[in-house]
């Protein structure tokens, strides 16, 4: 066999190997941005938000002692800034085209600080290392944030565990873990995107009640 002859099977592997990476990142491109759309634009940054947000309000008066807030990501691929999606239970892939503006476990403890404010419970909704005293703290530990298109146009599904803690004398008084699966409209970024702020105000309806009601049955203890 000539030198030309020999190397051509390795020519021809290079190019199917080729062909393979361009036909996966296709595919992976149906869940990057919008689906069959053939314009791939730059990457697009979004923010995590709760769909019933509030205004904050001043305090009512009896409000209970001031509460600090500390986020943490369980999961570290739920917890990047890469948008999550996943096809198969235990498998995980990255949108291309799409990302957060901020790790959802901090932004989530935002929106969890703005809710509890926008209530008057507490004197005061702080996160954890702002100089400001406070006699409880809640642990927010960030377990999914994922697209489930396992069947599409899928769910967002978001886990969220926390834990309320007397700073007083170190104890965990409480503990729960809050989950909701909102539909998604579409299997496209856009709408993962509004249907986490969904699944956030989901949480947060429960989060929220669930934290002043734990505060009131410790407190005094």
């Amino acid at each position: 066999m000539s030198a030309v002859d020999s190397r051509a099977p390795a020519a021809s592997f290079i190019g199917r190997r080729a062909a393979v990476a361009a036909m996966a990142a296709l595919l992976a491109g149906c869940v990057s941005v919008s689906v069959g759309n053939s314009d791939a634009p730059g990457i697009v940054y979004y923010l995590l938000a709760d769909a019933r947000a509030a205004a904050a309000i001043a305090p009512a008066a009896g409000a209970r002692a001031p509460l600090a807030i500390q986020p943490f990501g369980s999961d570290p691929i739920a917890d990047s800034t890469a948008m999550v999606y996943s096809r198969r239970p235990g498998e995980r892939a990255f949108y291309q085209f799409a990302s957060w503006a901020e790790r959802p476990s901090r932004r989530l403890a935002l929106l969890v600080q703005q809710r509890l404010e926008s209530r008057g419970t507490f004197t005061s909704v702080t996160q954890l290392g702002q100089p400001v005293n406070a006699d409880w703290l809640l642990t927010l530990a960030l377990e999914t944030v994922v697209h489930d298109v396992s069947t599409t146009p899928g769910r967002a599904q978001l886990t969220l565990r926390a834990e309320l803690i007397r700073r007083a004398d170190r104890t965990r008084v409480a503990q729960r873990v809050f989950t909701a699966a909102p539909p998604v409209a579409e299997a496209a970024a856009p709408a993962a995107v509004a249907a986490f702020a969904a699944a956030t105000a989901d949480v947060l309806d429960e989060l929220a009640p669930w934290v002043e009601a734990a505060v009131a049955a410790n407190a005094g203890r």
